[in-house]
């Protein structure tokens, strides 16, 4: 009996030492599995951080991308905007400065201050070029950021103003002919024009309210960036100023604007006396000032009112200053559909280029003379005229 039950604490022993080894294989296999898993999981992880990483890379470059290409738009906009308006408004400057001299008549008096507004701010483009060049940032003397933004967006708003006043003009002229033609005096458009650029230079001299007149503002401190980056303090008064020239030197412009060239084309169309000649020139120019106001000037006001709401400028405001740059060259436009001084001074001029180049051709010296009569006659056509 005790053999016996030695041999079954023996065979009890061992099933022991065969579980307890079991255990601890299995053990040692659940912590190799473990193991391996934490090691794929973390591969995982670092293979997922590559990815997003690379992705954030990749639309950082993008986001650059995107940025130079506005930057080179903004710059080709300024570009071809001070290569075709320059010229073009000196003529009709020209023009209209000798009528003002010869003779006061309100509508030239009107069209001569719309273009010493566009001319200011095509004097002032070059400063924008350099800054869009430069990748928005502004490396000229601190000075003159106010400065070329004061007569920036003052020749943005006169336009609007002094391009209403044609249309009430256009409109009075036939809405009400005989006592317009009496009551019509130069000293109402001079005044008028006064009251334009006081209105337009009042609002705008915000510019420099907001960089000079807030202490401890982020414009006045950055450097880097001209009219960017405003503080709370400084929101406090540009947005309500702002969302007030949209009111007060857009939408009442505008409305001013729409009435008289509605009413304009109205009443033109119904007199059978006027030739069809004159009825197409004074829709077309109806029909350019209107686009005028709303392609051009129409994206930036908007500008105001969404950033009035959202208590910050959009990202998208520079864009739509753009159109309103770009209408400096549409100006001239307007003027050659209401003064006939401007198409004869520009057909002239265009005619007389072409002669002189045509002229001055190598191996064309024998043409000369013929072309210099030419020259001469037309000079003679327009002094008796």
């Amino acid at each position: 009996m005790r053999s016996v039950s030695i041999t079954l604490n023996q065979s009890h022993k061992t099933c022991q030492e065969r579980r307890r080894r079991a255990d601890e294989n299995n053990e040692k296999n659940r912590k190799k599995t473990l193991l391996s898993n934490m090691s794929k999981w973390a591969g995982v992880q670092l293979e997922d951080g590559a990815v997003s990483s690379s992705r954030r890379d990749g639309e950082q470059r993008n986001t650059s991308m995107v940025v130079a290409a506005t930057h080179y738009l903004v710059l080709s906009i300024y570009i071809l905007t001070f290569l075709t308006g320059f010229p073009s408004n000196l003529l009709a400057f020209y023009t209209f400065f000798i009528r003002v001299r010869q003779k006061l008549i309100p509508i030239d008096i009107l069209l001569l201050n719309l273009t010493i507004s566009d001319l200011l701010l095509l004097l002032f483009l070059p400063f924008k070029m350099n800054e869009a060049a430069s990748g928005m940032r502004w490396n000229l003397p601190s000075f003159l950021c106010p400065l070329t933004g004061f007569f920036y967006y003052s020749s943005i708003y006169t336009s609007t103003l002094f391009l209403t006043a044609v249309s009430v003009e256009r409109y009075l002229g036939v809405a009400f002919p005989i006592q317009y033609k009496i009551n019509r005096k130069p000293q109402y458009a001079i005044v008028a024009s006064l009251i334009f650029w006081v209105l337009a230079s009042g609002h705008c001299s915000v510019v420099y309210i907001v960089q000079y007149g807030i202490p401890k503002n982020e414009t006045a401190v950055n450097t880097n960036y001209c009219y960017d980056a405003f503080s709370e303090e400084q929101k406090k008064i540009l947005l309500p100023v702002r969302l007030e020239m949209c009111i007060m030197l857009f939408i009442i412009p505008f409305i001013i604007t729409l009435f008289c060239y509605i009413n304009f084309v109205k009443i033109l169309l119904s007199l059978p006396n006027i030739s069809s000649k004159r009825k197409q020139r004074a829709i077309g120019l109806a029909v350019v000032t209107l686009i005028n106001f709303i392609l051009c000037f129409a994206p930036y006001n908007i500008s105001h009112i969404v950033g009035f709401i959202t208590n910050n400028s959009p990202d998208w405001r520079v864009g739509a200053l753009l159109p309103s740059t770009f209408n400096a060259t549409l100006d001239p436009v307007i003027f050659y559909f209401s003064s006939t001084a401007v198409q004869r001074t520009f057909i002239d001029c265009f005619v007389l280029i072409l002669r002189r180049l045509y002229c001055c051709k190598p191996f064309q010296k024998t043409m000369i003379p013929s072309c210099q009569a030419a020259v001469d006659r037309s000079r003679d056509e327009r002094s008796s005229a």
